[in-house]
């Protein structure tokens, strides 16, 4: 039966199944161009002299490495304080988020509650509205109490994540309730069976959400730069934004270090955690 299946194939359809698979590795190898052109471009100008980078036509390639942008870049201010900044607000962010994300998901998972519905229709609708309608009413808030000079108006509005929410539930439904309940014989309480059970088979969706959390707020620049009045309390996002407006603006090898400065954190993460964010969005079940 498998060789008539196979003779039955005949020239054309081979013709068209071998088109058919050099069109999908030509489309698969212009989306790699498209995602890593610009990485490789700004890496590229980061690295060239200043006649380099204003050269026309431009050009990829440099001379010879110039190293000494990056250290130009960092001693032109605080950076050591702005990447201080950066860090502190991300992992207390991530850290708030983990906090009311797993509790939350594992309610709106495991629980039938008056109400429970609707509240999830509100997390999912907190989807739909961005920070540009909020920022106004919350600069006015903390202006009130006195906390524009300090890290928490960067923190604290985004003590909560939709998303991480919605991806936790999905995951924590997944796993049998079987397995709930003999943990239940065994005494285990709520909070044991949320952290010790749950999360670890959870752990990719976690980590994808972590992620994504830690890509938006480590490149935030809208927030910081509305909720900032003085260079003390400003990340990264914002200082480097600002060497266009110095005496660098028109020296785009050392904008270009900046961003490297910048990325660089986020492509070393990923490199480790991509494998985890991809499995993050894949049914898993429990074997």
């Amino acid at each position: 039966m498998e060789n008539r299946a196979i003779q039955q194939i005949t020239p054309l359809q081979r013709a068209l199944g071998t088109v058919f698979r050099a069109l999908n590795f030509l489309l698969k190898i212009g989306l790699v161009v498209v995602f890593v052109f610009p990485f490789l471009w700004m890496i590229s100008t980061s690295l060239k002299t200043y006649p380099e980078s204003i050269a026309y036509p431009p050009s990829l390639f440099f001379a010879k490495p110039q190293w000494e942008n990056f250290v130009m870049v960092w001693n032109s201010g605080d950076y050591l304080r702005y990447a201080r900044n950066s860090i502190t607000v991300t992992l207390t962010i991530i850290a708030l988020q983990t906090l009311v994300s797993v509790p939350a998901a594992y309610a709106f998972a495991r629980y039938k509650f008056r109400g429970g519905a609707l509240l999830f229709g509100i997390v999912l609708v907190s989807f739909m509205v961005p920070t540009q309608l909020t920022f106004i009413s919350v600069y006015l808030m903390f202006s009130k109490v006195s906390m524009l000079k300090t890290l928490w108006p960067q923190i604290l509005p985004f003590g909560a994540n939709a998303f991480g929410i919605f991806m936790l539930r999905q995951s924590f439904k997944q796993v049998p309730e079987e397995l709930i309940e003999s943990a239940r014989l065994d005494n285990a309480g709520e909070i044991n069976i949320m952290f010790r059970i749950m999360l670890p088979m959870a752990k990719s969706s976690l980590v994808a959400v972590t992620m994504f959390s830690f890509i938006g707020h480590w490149n935030d620049y809208f927030w910081p730069f509305v909720m900032t009045n003085t260079d003390f309390i400003r990340p990264l996002t914002v200082a480097i934004a600002q060497l266009r407006d110095s005496e660098h603006g028109n020296q785009w090898q050392l904008v270009m270090a900046g961003n490297v400065i910048l990325v660089l954190p986020i492509l070393i993460v990923y490199v480790f955690l991509h494998k985890k964010i991809i499995s993050g969005f894949v049914y898993s079940g429990i074997k």
